[in-house]
Formats: C-alpha cells, structure tokens, sequence
C-alpha cells in the first residue's frame, strides 16, 4: 500500500486534517495534525486513526502502524 494511499485516507475520514505519512516496508507512520484532537486522550485519538485504517491493517496490507496525533497548536509547540 502506498503512503500517498494511507495519507488520504486519513485526510478523508479527518475533514481539515493534515498527514504526513512514511513507510518502511509494511511498517507506517502518520503524524496527523487536526482540530479534531482538541481535547482527546492520547486513545482517542489513535482510535479515530486506527478505525481509518482498520480493514488494511487486517487484511495485512499494513503490518504495523504508528501514530501520532496532534492539535495545531502541539504541531507549532514542536
């Protein structure tokens, strides 16, 4: 699966979100910027991502895949 593949997905299921996604192999990482973050817990956050992408993760298309999720104003702080 392509990274520009993960991306909009992510993008898509986030309206006004922005992902930056990179892969080795199978193994991925989003870091996905987002209003929709504020005032989430770390799980919640991870769980709108991974709910995303689920059928790929099972189907095996993505072994792993790593997160991180943040509001604009983390994404500035960083």
């Amino acid at each position: 699966m392509e990274t520009s593949e993960v991306k909009k997905i992510i993008e898509a299921g986030i309206p006004g979100s922005e992902a930056t996604v990179t892969a080795d192999g199978s193994k991925y990482t989003a870091v996905v910027v987002s209003d929709a973050f504020e005032g989430k817990t770390m799980v919640a956050e991870q769980k709108m991502v991974y709910s995303l992408l689920n059928e790929h993760i099972q189907s095996g298309a993505i072994h792993a895949l790593t997160i991180k999720a943040l509001t604009p104003e983390e994404a500035k702080a960083q």
